[in-house]
């Protein structure tokens, strides 16, 4: 598959097969995703696996009542249109993927989120090379229960940046359209 194909193919996928994903082959995945470019190259990103559905469940469970817990503290939160699906207990913010990949790091690196977002697109790239699907799920960072934080293995100080799932697609949807870009002005 060339780049341009890639493009296209990397989809966001919420629908799994009930097959795990070898560990091997997400470490080789994570080892491509540090390839991103970053800022000052400090490199600020730091990884949790997690290979178990009961221990994603548990990840997604304490999520949800913790984004229901700052919404309910702020009407206008902008999560608020999430709060039904949050509430349902059935719902599994990870859509119950085999395998979730925690992308941390220290508030402090200046370019954290840049960092780290670039390393996720890198990351997602490289699954959808190898025939995986992938989805970043921002509500799944949600977690604040430092109880929960410290089992997973989360330094103090350090957050969750980028929650993504990996699983083998059922199907991959077909790229919706996508609007003209909005080049404002070319300065020559």
């Amino acid at each position: 598959m060339d780049f341009f194909e890639l493009l296209i193919k990397r989809r966001t996928i919420r629908d799994f097969e009930d097959k795990d994903v070898p560990r091997e082959l997400v470490e080789q995945m994570i080892e491509d995703g540090t390839k991103a470019p970053n800022g000052g190259n400090r490199q600020p990103w730091n990884f949790i696996i997690v290979h178990n559905k009961t221990w994603i469940k548990k990840i997604s469970d304490a999520s949800k009542r913790d984004l229901l817990a700052a919404i309910a503290k702020n009407p206008d939160h902008p999560l608020k249109r999430y709060e039904a699906g949050l509430g349902n207990e059935k719902f599994n913010v990870f859509y119950n993927a085999p395998c979730l990949v925690l992308v941390t790091g220290l508030p402090e690196a200046g370019s954290l989120v840049e960092d780290c977002s670039l390393f996720a697109a890198y990351f997602m790239l490289s699954a959808t090379a190898r025939g995986l699907g992938t989805c970043w799920v921002a509500l799944g960072g949600g977690v604040q229960d430092p109880e929960l934080l410290r089992e997973i293995g989360l330094p103090e100080g350090q957050r969750i940046v980028a929650p993504i799932i990996v699983g083998y697609p059922k199907r991959i949807p077909v790229m919706p359209a996508r609007k003209k870009p909005n080049i404002l002005k070319v300065i020559s």
